[in-house]
């Protein structure tokens, strides 16, 4: 593979590992924090709500839907679905706003850009719903840790293990902070992609964690543990920029032109892919450090063979 590091340079992350890791907690703690104050917003897939479908004879312009809307008293997310013609607005609950009522203005509303306009769809989605898929999306997180955790510590070491679910968990946080501060939608399109920043991030981490294993065995008995880390952090630089640059050129082009409804996944996936990429070095790295893995815990203990009388035997 092209590598943009000249051979043999070593990059010393390990040496400001305690400032970031302050850093990371902090935002993490701030994550948390703004979670527990201003809390979620949370989408019509959790809390429920209705759901209002218009088809347009021809294409029409979400601002001016949204304006007609708002004359009538409609507050919701409106977005194109499928096709320009289509569009579905989703109103959150409240007292005294039933179905019909909101079916009726909406209704109403498009009339006014286009008189042969028809209802193609109008759902009322129940809380208990909303309160099932919330609890479905937190144990599908919590599991994908623990399975994550017996993963890598059969494959590598319990301390290795332990490092990446506290930096997985810590990409979770605060990809969760994100939309906790600026109160963006969190709705099922979101919860796929924080798993998929999990599943992301994971394969970031086994990568470095591979290359330190392999240097435990080939550099010289001397090296001292935040070394080897380094060394191996940087022999894997080349790979995280190339992967994770072109993968957020992707990101960052959902975001810009994939519009309103990919938004939040869009959103989601950046600042998983950042932060996640900061963890694999940093997070993962100074907690398997903090634990106190010695260069005796990644090699492998060798077996030795006797033979006797044509017989073998293990020690």
């Amino acid at each position: 593979m092209r590598t943009f590091i000249k051979e043999n340079t070593v990059i010393p992350f390990m040496k400001i590992k305690g400032i970031v890791e302050i850093l990371c907690v902090l935002l993490v703690v701030g994550s948390i924090v703004s979670m527990c104050v201003k809390g979620l917003n949370w989408g019509l897939d959790f809390t429920g709500g209705i759901v209002v479908e218009t088809e347009y004879t021809e294409g029409v312009d979400l601002n001016k839907v949204k304006e007609a809307y708002a004359k009538e008293g409609i507050n919701g997310t409106t977005q194109h679905f499928g096709s320009q013609r289509n569009v579905v607005v989703r109103v959150a609950p409240k007292d005294g706003v039933d179905q019909q009522t909101v079916s009726n203005k909406v209704f109403a509303a498009s009339k006014t850009i286009d008189p042969e306009v028809k209802l193609a769809r109008n759902e009322y989605v129940g809380p208990a719903v909303g309160e099932e898929l919330v609890e479905s999306g937190i144990l599908a997180i919590v599991v994908s840790l623990i399975a994550i955790l017996a993963y890598i510590a059969f494959r590598f070491e319990w301390r290795m293990a332990t490092g990446a679910v506290i930096s997985l968990a810590y990409d979770v946080i605060v990809v969760m902070g994100t939309f906790s501060v600026l109160q963006i939608e969190y709705d099922l399109t979101v919860l796929a992609a924080v798993l998929t920043v999990v599943g992301y991030s994971l394969n970031d981490k086994i990568v470095v964690f591979d290359r330190i294993r392999e240097n435990a065995v080939k550099l010289p008995r001397n090296t001292e543990m935040p070394r080897l880390f380094d060394i191996s952090l940087t022999q894997t630089l080349s790979r995280t920029i190339i992967t994770s640059g072109t993968t957020l050129i992707t990101v960052v082009s959902l975001m810009i032109f994939g519009g309103e409804m990919i938004y939040g996944f869009s959103l989601a996936l950046f600042v998983g892919i950042v932060f996640g990429t900061i963890s694999s070095i940093y997070v993962a790295s100074t907690w398997a450090l903090i634990l106190g893995i010695k260069r005796e815990n990644l090699i492998p203990v060798k077996v030795e063979k006797k033979e006797t009388d044509g017989y073998e035997t293990m020690d």
